[in-house]
């Protein structure tokens, strides 16, 4: 019975002694182990509140991000994008196309000479012609077909203006003889070397377009089969190469014919380049 009543005592004494500690370490503990979220959370709760002051209330989760930024546009009604260098870009194409409609030299294209009729097709053309049963095409595409000018210095007291050379098409063209009863036609890739384009006054005449290469092909095809054979006249015996030339003259190819290839050719890119203007503009107005 005593020894129940002494064990009982000094239990209740030593509980009694570490209370004070207890009681001191829950006080100080939370500010001596955990400085971590002591220290970020009010940071990341007071962006949190800031970015969304009903955060709390709304039932969507809060944006810590929400300043949008603003572009300087125009209303449009297209629902497009127009800012305020789109305008400056259509002024700027408004007054291009003034400019090219006043140095643009007719809206017709001019005619081809010796009964050749014209298709379009876009930026294709196609120059078609019967004699004597035979069926001649001519077909370019005035795509890249300005060569690059090189710029000069204008000499003394010339004018920026006076000296811009005139920029003029010479497209690559592909000729296409055929003959009734024929298995293929007789096809040429021909092109405007740039050292033959015009010719002056007291110069020999030359042939101011070459054949690159001589070909038989299906007939309408507009790629060339690799597995016909190719004739290349870079190594090409000039009698053979002269004769070629000679059967193109006599059937309307010659040089008054690819002069007035050209002038069209020249046309047809001023034509199809003030119309790119257009829309571009219409594009950039959104109209």
């Amino acid at each position: 019975m005593l020894k129940s009543l002494s064990r009982a005592v000094s239990v209740a004494a030593r509980l009694s002694t570490k209370a004070p500690a207890r009681a001191a370490e829950a006080l100080v503990g939370p500010a001596l182990c955990a400085p971590s979220s002591a220290s970020t959370r009010p940071f990341t709760r007071s962006i949190w509140m800031l970015c969304s002051s009903n955060g709390a209330t709304s039932g969507s989760r809060p944006k810590i991000l929400t300043t949008k930024r603003v572009l300087p546009s125009v209303p449009c009604g297209c629902g497009g994008l127009h800012t305020e260098g789109d305008k400056a870009f259509a002024e700027f194409l408004t007054d291009e196309i003034k400019e090219e409609r006043k140095i643009q030299k007719s809206k017709t294209l001019p005619k081809m000479s010796g009964g050749w009729e014209l298709e379009l097709n876009g930026t294709e053309a196609k120059l078609v012609r019967f004699i004597s049963g035979e069926k001649v095409t001519v077909t370019f595409n005035i795509n890249n077909s300005i060569p690059p000018t090189m710029e000069e210095e204008p000499e003394q007291g010339q004018k920026t203006e006076d000296n811009e050379p005139d920029l003029v098409s010479t497209p690559n063209f592909v000729i296409e003889v055929t003959k009734q009863g024929a298995k293929n036609s007789l096809v040429f890739d021909c092109h405007f070397p740039e050292d033959e384009i015009g010719h002056g006054e007291g110069e020999e005449e030359s042939d101011i377009f070459a054949i690159r290469e001589v070909s038989f092909q299906p007939e309408g095809d507009a790629d060339w089969k690799e597995t016909s054979y190719t004739l290349n006249t870079d190594s090409l015996d000039w009698a053979l190469y002269d004769h070629l030339m000679d059967f193109l003259g006599d059937r309307g190819v010659d040089n008054t014919f690819a002069d007035e290839l050209v002038e069209l050719s020249t046309a047809l890119e001023h034509q199809e380049y003030i119309k790119f203007l257009e829309d571009l503009n219409s594009f950039i107005k959104c109209h």
